[in-house]
């Protein structure tokens, strides 16, 4: 059983990764491919935002360039969230090495 004192700490960690996620919306990552022809934006929480292409290509270029771009961004987005949910989690709970 949790005793109050550990119980207030998650709720406390609980807001905590809520508001994480909140600012994560506004924090914007981009992958690009072929020198910036295809732009993949992505917000922090790992949803794909915008997407911008430039230039002539074949449907078969233009679909794998996406691909490359948004694994791009998605890859930046999780890094930020990993890094920002640790941060905030850090010292919340000093027995679980957090």
């Amino acid at each position: 059983m949790l005793g109050n004192g550990m119980m207030q700490k998650l709720q406390e960690m609980q807001a905590k990764m809520e508001e994480v996620k909140q600012r994560l919306n506004h924090v914007k990552m981009i992958g690009e491919a072929k020198d910036g022809q295809v732009r993949v934006e992505v917000n922090g929480n790992g949803v794909i935002t915008d997407i911008q292409v430039k230039g002539e290509m074949s449907q078969d270029e233009f679909r794998n360039l996406v691909i490359v771009a948004a694994n791009r961004g998605l890859e930046a987005a999780q890094k930020t969230r990993e890094m920002e949910m640790a941060q905030s989690a850090q010292g919340m709970l000093p027995g679980l090495g957090l």
